[in-house]
């Protein structure tokens, strides 16, 4: 059996990220989302999940923009002079190797962002991380612990199934650099893991058997959408993607997705999409549904 779960990132983003999110889950193969605690359309995204109660939700762990949730005080290492998250996972990846932040601020915060979604009413279904922080060392044991502490039955496990990305360069030539950066951080972020489905065993927590959605991130339109469905192999496979609506909102915000988010959307609430993944047999899930399985 293919079994696939679409899980929309960046939920909370915006308002016009959380309107996408939405429709591509109503008329669309978007099964899953997962929410940022501390972005700027949180009340707004609790809302629309309150209203689509087939659309699984869970937390998206962030640790690079925006402010904390928990008391900045406490999770000091974590911010910068403005008392905000700052940079990429390779800054914060460097500041917990020189010891300037503190094992026990990550738990702190990660535990202040899934008690803020759990609080607002939402059953949490899985966690995964903002620009992946969650798969960094040192953090990704800690991100299975609360998990079990928490009563949360599955992890995004970020390591991607190479396809070929000769198709992928042919279409998108003047994206050359961005897509090989993206194509070798795949790669790395595989080897940080290689023995991290391992711990999820035994931590008695779940994941998918594959991923996809790193590579593809900002090139995801009907075409490349396809040829993952068409390669998707048995077992559970899980895409993230990244539909939303682009305006005034979204681009004062520190993401290079504008345009592309309603390219991703248009793709995955096209009926050619839906006619396909029927006639390929796969089955569309959600967290809840990969923590049901035996």
């Amino acid at each position: 059996m293919k079994r696939l779960i679409v899980n929309a990132d960046d939920f909370g983003l915006t308002e016009s990220v959380n309107r996408g999110i939405a429709e591509a889950h109503r008329r669309g193969i978007v099964t899953s989302t997962t929410l940022l605690a501390n972005g700027g359309a949180f009340e707004s995204g609790v809302a629309l999940a309150r209203a689509a109660p087939t659309l699984g939700v869970g937390v998206h762990l962030n640790l690079t923009e925006g402010q904390p949730v928990s008391n900045p005080s406490q999770v000091a290492g974590l911010l910068n002079e403005y008392g905000c998250f700052s940079g990429g996972p390779g800054r914060l990846m460097m500041k917990i190797v020189r010891g300037k932040v503190r094992p026990v601020e990550l738990e702190r915060e990660f535990r202040a962002q899934i008690e803020k979604v759990r609080a607002a009413g939402i059953e949490v279904t899985h966690l995964d991380g903002h620009k992946h922080v969650h798969m960094l060392p040192g953090i990704f044991p800690i991100v299975l612990r609360l998990a079990r502490e928490s009563g949360i039955g599955a992890v995004r496990l970020a390591v991607e199934r190479p396809m070929s990305v000769s198709r992928l360069f042919r279409r998108n030539g003047g994206a050359a650099a961005q897509l090989a950066n993206q194509y070798l951080g795949a790669r790395m972020l595989a080897a940080v893991a290689l023995n991290y489905r391992e711990q999820v065993q035994r931590a008695g927590v779940k994941s998918p058997s594959y991923f996809y959605g790193i590579t593809q991130t900002g090139f995801l339109d009907q075409k490349e959408l396809e040829a993952i469905l068409w390669n998707l192999p048995e077992d559970t496979s899980e895409l993230m993607c990244h539909p939303g609506y682009s305006d005034g909102a979204l681009r004062q915000r520190s993401t290079r997705l504008l345009a592309e988010r309603e390219r991703e959307l248009e793709a995955l609430a096209g009926p050619e999409t839906q006619k396909l993944v029927a006639a390929l047999g796969i089955q569309l899930i959600d967290y809840r549904d990969l923590t049901a399985l035996r």
